[in-house]
């Protein structure tokens, strides 16, 4: 580039010919700038410490603490009090950070963890509902489950054509009477029938726990989401119901099945009724006699004796700090 300009074609012409924009060329023959960049002065227009200190005193005045930049500006103005231009003013509170909301914000604590372990059935339940589709666009029957955390048994389930709070509770209690022992807690999220008046009455008459998910935190309510996921992942599910009586047939179908012949792995591969109503001492002693009968006829194929899977002493949400300690 340097050989074409010095043998008289112009810069122009050389940066055509080569393909380089003449931006690129200066800035390369220039070389790197060395050093910071020099401040350009304030112009004499410039408001100068002292005033911009003013104007920050103006901004932050007992009258104008919690009002935009904007209304300050004008207020003054109408006042016949003027410090610098709008864009100056909203220069001045920028530089002081105060260019976002200058309201006081009302604040809320964070909400609390729940901390839940069960070792033993009808101690913590957990509930939830979710959605199933109905024969046309927007209609949609909700499913009120119960499920007891330890034994993963569903001590109640309804399915509805809409969501409602009085029909929550006397789900809820229903659930409670037919299972013939109150458990110290009851878990849900913040739906609105979970939070609702009558679910909280009915709760509190009961002496039962009530606790809640974070807002956002799936995760504070694994039992029952995994349950939907498991009714909703089986291959059979339909992508939709023709009316309400042939969505209640599926569930029943299919909460009969995970309470009595599903065999859960979180519960040792015994089923959730088996678990809950305390008939796993004569399975797995029956397991353990396939096992002993399977080891005496090949010896060779077993390093030590064989064991049956072993029930969980507890089931915990948001296992507590002291619990994990311990193990």
């Amino acid at each position: 580039m340097q050989a074409l300009t010095t043998a008289g074609t112009p810069v122009r012409t050389a940066c055509r010919l080569v393909g380089r924009s003449r931006a690129t060329h200066y800035r390369h023959a220039r070389g790197p700038v060395l050093g910071p960049k020099p401040r350009r002065r304030p112009g004499p227009q410039a408001l100068d410490t002292s005033e911009r200190d003013t104007v920050l005193q103006v901004i932050n005045q007992a009258g104008y603490s919690e009002l935009s930049i904007g209304q300050i500006w004008i207020r003054e103005l109408d006042e016949n009090r003027y410090w610098c231009s709008l864009s100056s003013m909203y220069r001045i509170a920028a530089a002081a950070g105060q260019t976002r909301e200058r309201r006081r914000q009302a604040t809320h604590p964070a909400k609390v963890k729940p901390e839940l372990v069960a070792d033993a059935p009808s101690q913590v339940w957990s509930w939830d509902i979710t959605k199933l589709r109905g024969p046309a666009k927007g209609v949609w029957y909700h499913l009120y489950v119960l499920i007891d955390i330890y034994s993963r048994y569903n001590p109640g389930w309804i399915l509805a054509a809409a969501e409602d709070s009085v029909l929550a509770r006397d789900f809820i209690d229903e659930a409670i009477a037919r299972n013939g022992q109150v458990p110290h807690t009851v878990h849900a999220d913040r739906g609105t029938s979970m939070t609702s008046q009558p679910v909280s009455a009915l709760l509190a008459n009961l002496g039962v726990t009530r606790t809640h998910s974070r807002p956002r935190t799936s995760d504070d309510n694994p039992f029952s989401e995994a349950q939907f996921k498991t009714l909703k992942y089986l291959h059979d599910f339909p992508e939709s119901f023709p009316n309400l009586s042939a969505a209640r047939a599926f569930c029943d179908g299919f909460f009969a099945e995970y309470n009595h012949v599903h065999r859960h792995s979180g519960i040792g591969w015994h089923t959730p009724a088996s678990v809950h109503f305390g008939t796993t001492g004569p399975i797995d002693a029956a397991r353990q006699n396939t096992l002993d009968t399977a080891r005496a006829a090949h010896p060779q194929r077993f390093a030590r004796r064989p064991r049956p899977p072993q029930i969980p002493d507890h089931s915990c949400i948001n296992q507590p700090a002291e619990k994990l300690q311990k193990i």
